[in-house]
């Protein structure tokens, strides 16, 4: 089937905070939305999130839906870019990791890359599973019960997993024949097999890039410190105070719309 309809009538969720690694949204974004499909960038806020080339700020993209307003049941697929940050904010993130267990029960396809299964290890999802991941991750994956494989593709059940974007062809390919599936494919745990041994060192090609990465400039780093600065106040005392009568008002943080009230 032509790439521009193969997706036709899906709809996929690309769950993802600032720091996402910008190839690894937008490559498979821009792909799935010329495969037919509507994809929604959910994320932890509203507005636009910022994007890095490995740790260089790039240029953000827009929030469709807060991980509070989307509900899963919504969408077909989800979507899991990664970066050194975005899956860090991502997993501490109650809301996110259920929004990243619905999708897990229901069976619906998961794709993620590099970093992005973090996510998945925090919300409990990958003791009996084998995937791939960015190679400096690999200990905190087979610690959380998966069998991790040194490959560009795996698939496991529902699970599509690629190493970084080193990947991306692969990756992009095996993305698409996921969410082409005409029914659910249920999580499964494969046959126990020996991960493939820890790397011996770093990716060259990551390291070479951030040797000869920009310095900082003067904006910048001012700017990380008057966030960090906005970042104190917010917390401070005062604000504290004025959280808690909140919540005593509201009986604590508002649930996700989509999770059902607690009996």
């Amino acid at each position: 089937m032509p790439i521009r309809r193969r997706l036709e009538g899906r709809t996929i969720a690309a769950l993802a905070a600032d720091g996402f690694e910008k190839v690894e949204l937008v490559v498979p974004l821009r792909t799935l939305q010329a495969a037919g499909a509507e994809v929604h960038v959910v994320s932890l806020r509203r507005g636009r999130i910022r994007g890095v080339n490995l740790h260089v700020p790039a240029s953000r993209v827009r929030v469709d839906r807060t991980v509070e307003q989307a509900d899963p049941g919504d969408y077909d697929g989800l979507l899991l870019p990664g970066g050194f940050i975005n899956p860090d904010l991502l997993r501490q993130s109650a809301a996110a990791r259920e929004f990243v267990r619905a999708f897990a029960a229901s069976g619906k396809p998961i794709a993620t890359l590099c970093h992005g299964p973090w996510v998945l290890a925090s919300a409990g999802l990958l003791d009996g599973r084998t995937l791939t991941s960015w190679p400096g991750i690999r200990d905190d994956l087979v610690y959380a019960g998966a069998t991790w494989l040194d490959q560009d593709l795996v698939r496991d059940g529902n699970l599509t997993t690629s190493r970084g974007p080193q990947d991306m062809a692969a990756f992009v390919r095996g993305m698409l024949d996921a969410f082409a599936a005409t029914a659910p494919e249920p999580a499964r745990a494969a046959p126990r097999r020996a991960s493939d041994p820890q790397p011996e060192a770093p990716v060259g090609w990551a390291v070479g890039a951030l040797r000869w990465s920009p310095k900082p400039s003067a904006a910048a780093l001012m700017g990380v410190g008057l966030a960090a600065a906005v970042q104190r106040t917010l917390n401070g005392p005062d604000a504290r105070t004025r959280r808690s009568r909140a919540a005593g008002r509201t009986g604590g943080r508002p649930r996700p719309r989509w999770l059902p009230a607690a009996p």
